[in-house]
């Protein structure tokens, strides 16, 4: 008999062995479940960029959460780390006249040395992640509103765009890409005008930049260097990494401190855009971004997942976010469609992964 270890595989085992098969299965269901249901205009140019526009503010979270459950912990704070980081800019930038790009990099600053906080409380403590950042989702929310009372005497903030000027930095966050290449589009008739001839669509906002760039920096992290490797042995076995010399507590710490500066990547978008802050903003954006991520194939005990697959989750929740309203279906029946798909998404691929192992 051969050696069981050099036993080939056949092409169909390898891909579904993959943590981006059940999301790739998932997303081509849902696409055709909405081009069914869906009116025409979901998959127009202004229909398409506005769920793109939605897979992208919770893909930017996705991407950072999907790195710390690889290594085998959670962040439940960056929701209330977006309220906390948009009211600070906001402040900032309105009451205190701070120059809009200092705002944010202070704001970012800040964002990350509170992700910091939480690594270090979680190695420290050895308490499990979840009920650390749970205390931490409770404490921003409750400083954000406070604060802001206390500082402005209301707890939304508006006039950032007029305050902040012709900002640079701002641009990056409030700002549409390829405007340029769309009113090419608009004068060779490509894509459809008003009749002043201004494009409808006039661009691509820059959330959308940030979330593909994020993604491309994750796949890289975790797919060309020795990170990438240090997370997912964090994740695997914690004990037995830390024995083969791979610095779990330092891994851990940088993670948490990168889903705090994603949040505030978040938050800057938000604000940019809208012009405005809101205490109340990134409500429950934490448990979608799980969400997301668990419809991207990773294990919630950690060692397992990918960046491509939280980015297809977050697909998956911008078409069924936006598509809803384009079937005529209540809105209010949106979450109940997105938990009823983490649990498909979940049963499905646990039962990919034990046919594959033969379980």
């Amino acid at each position: 008999m051969g050696d069981e270890r050099l036993k080939s595989e056949s092409l169909p085992k390898k891909i579904l062995k993959r943590p981006e098969f059940p999301p790739v299965f998932g997303v081509i269901l849902i696409f055709i479940i909405f081009l069914f249901l869906a009116d025409s205009s979901m998959f127009s140019l202004e229909g398409t960029l506005s769920w793109v526009e939605q897979a992208a503010l919770i893909g930017i979270l996705a991407v950072s959460v999907c790195l710390l459950m690889i290594a085998g912990e959670f962040d439940l704070s960056i929701g209330s780390m977006i309220g906390f980081a948009g009211m600070m800019m906001a402040i900032l930038i309105v009451d205190y006249n701070v120059n809009a790009s200092l705002a944010i990099i202070i704001t970012m600053i800040v964002s990350v040395g509170i992700g910091f906080l939480n690594g270090y409380l979680v190695i420290k403590t050895r308490l499990p992640s979840f009920i650390v950042t749970l205390g931490s989702l409770f404490i921003l929310r409750g400083l954000t509103v406070a604060l802001s009372r206390l500082l402005t005497n209301q707890t939304l903030v508006s006039g950032v765009n007029e305050s902040a000027g012709d900002s640079l930095l701002g641009a990056f966050f409030g700002g549409e890409a390829f405007s340029g290449f769309f009113t090419f589009l608009a004068k060779a008739g490509i894509i459809a005008t008003y009749d002043d001839g201004t494009p409808v669509v006039t661009g691509i906002k820059m959330v959308v930049v940030w979330w593909i760039g994020l993604t491309i920096l994750g796949v890289i992290i975790l797919r060309l260097t020795k990170y990438g490797n240090w997370i997912y042995a964090t994740g695997g076995d914690e004990q037995a990494s830390k024995n083969m010399g791979v610095p779990t507590n330092k891994v851990k710490i940088m993670l948490f401190m990168f889903t705090s500066f994603c949040a505030c990547i978040f938050a800057a978008c938000q604000v940019f855009d809208y012009g405005s802050a809101d205490a109340q903003r990134g409500l429950l954006k934490e448990f979608e971004a799980i969400i997301a991520v668990v419809m991207g194939g990773a294990l919630l005990t950690g060692g397992y997942g990918t960046v491509i697959g939280a980015f297809i989750g977050a697909v998956i929740f911008g078409v069924v976010n936006i598509g809803i309203s384009h079937t005529g279906i209540d809105n209010d029946y949106f979450r109940v469609f997105l938990g009823c798909m983490l649990l498909i998404a979940v049963i499905f691929s646990d039962f990919v992964r034990k046919k594959v192992m033969g379980r």
